[in-house]
C-alpha cells in the first residue's frame, strides 16, 4: 500500500468526498485511485464522478460549421491563464486553427491528442513557409505563455451538422444528423449540440445505450449491486433494483435517451422523431464530439 497526500487530494477533487473518507478508501484499495472511487461510490459516499476539471487549463474552444452544414470542425487551444485565453489575438488564433482543420479534407473524425494527428506538421494556411506548429510557437513567444493545441475534430456528413459553443468558449459540441439535409435536420443538429454541451443530466458517453462501453456498464453494475445488498432486501428484489438502476444509468449517459435540457418531459430520441416528421424522413444522431476545457 503506497499513496501520498497528493493522491488523497486528487481523490477528493474527483469525488467530492471528505479527506478522511478518501484516505480510508485508498487504504482499503492499496492506493489504487480508480478502485477507491468505485469503493466510495458503492458506499454511497461519492456520487458519479464528473469528467471535467481534472486537468486545470485555460484557453478557448472554437467550433465552425460550413455554410452548407455538411462539414464542421472543433478545436481546443490551451494557454496558461484566463487573461490570455480572453485576449483578441488568442481568440483569432484559435479561430484560424479551427479554419485550418475545417479545410483539411483528409480528416473525418476526432483527434483527441493533437500531437498524434497531422495538423501541427501542415503548412500554415496564412503563410505556407511555416508549419502550424511553428506558427503556434511564435504566438507562444509573443504571449509569454505556453500555447498548446490540445485536440480537434472534423466531421463530414451526408446529412446535417450543427455546433454549439458556450459563451465563455470553454465548452463546445458538434453533432452529426443523418437522413436529411433539410432545415429541420440542421435545426435539430444545433439543438442537440447545445444539449450535449450542457452535459445535463451528465456528459453523454455515447449516442445510444448499445454503444455505452461494456466496462462502464459493468462498473456501474458492481456499484449498484453493493448498494442494493446493503439494503438487506431479498435477492429477487435486489435483482430488480439493480436492473432498474442500470436502466436509469442509460438515460443518464446515452445521448438519445437523455431528457432534453430545454424540456425534460421529452427525450432526445423523441426530439429526433418530431424533427423527422417535420423533415419528412427518418433522422438519426450519427455521432457527436464534445470538448470541455479541463476534462481528460
Amino acid at each position: 500500500m503506497s499513496f501520498t497526500a497528493k493522491d488523497v487530494q486528487e481523490l477528493r477533487a474527483r469525488t467530492g468526498a471528505g479527506m478522511m473518507d478518501c484516505k480510508k478508501a485508498l487504504e482499503a484499495n492499496d492506493g489504487d485511485t480508480e478502485k477507491a472511487i468505485e469503493f466510495l461510490r458503492a458506499k454511497g459516499i461519492a456520487k458519479a464522478e464528473t469528467r471535467a476539471g481534472r486537468t486545470a487549463s485555460e484557453g478557448r474552444i472554437v467550433a465552425l460549421v460550413a455554410d452548407d452544414a455538411r462539414t464542421a470542425a472543433i478545436l481546443e487551444l490551451n494557454c496558461e491563464t484566463d487573461f490570455v485565453g480572453r485576449n483578441d489575438e488568442f481568440v483569432a488564433l484559435t479561430t484560424a486553427l479551427a479554419e485550418q482543420v475545417l479545410a483539411d479534407e483528409s480528416l473525418d473524425g476526432t483527434v483527441r491528442v493533437a500531437s498524434e494527428g497531422n495538423l501541427l506538421a501542415q503548412p500554415w494556411k496564412g503563410d505556407p513557409s511555416k508549419t502550424v506548429d511553428q506558427m503556434v510557437k511564435e504566438a507562444s513567444a509573443r504571449t509569454g505563455e505556453n500555447l498548446v493545441v490540445r485536440r480537434y475534430a472534423r466531421f463530414v456528413s451526408d446529412g446535417a451538422l450543427g455546433a454549439y459553443v458556450h459563451h465563455n468558449g470553454k465548452v463546445a459540441a458538434l453533432v452529426d444528423i443523418t437522413g436529411s439535409k433539410s432545415a429541420p435536420a440542421i435545426a435539430l443538429a444545433k439543438q442537440i449540440a447545445e444539449h450535449a454541451a450542457a452535459g445535463v443530466p451528465t456528459v453523454p458517453l455515447s449516442v445510444s445505450k448499445d454503444e455505452v462501453p461494456a466496462e462502464a456498464v459493468e462498473k456501474e453494475r458492481r456499484i449498484f449491486t453493493e448498494q442494493a445488498k446493503a439494503s438487506g432486501k431479498p435477492d429477487n428484489i435486489i435483482q430488480k433494483m439493480i436492473e432498474g438502476r442500470i436502466a436509469k444509468y442509460f438515460t443518464e449517459v446515452a445521448l438519445v435517451e437523455q431528457p432534453w435540457v430545454r424540456d425534460d418531459k421529452q427525450s432526445i430520441r423523441q426530439l429526433v422523431a418530431a424533427a423527422g416528421l417535420e423533415a419528412g424522413s427518418s433522422l438519426l444522431v450519427h455521432r457527436f464530439a464534445r470538448f470541455q476545457m479541463g476534462e481528460e
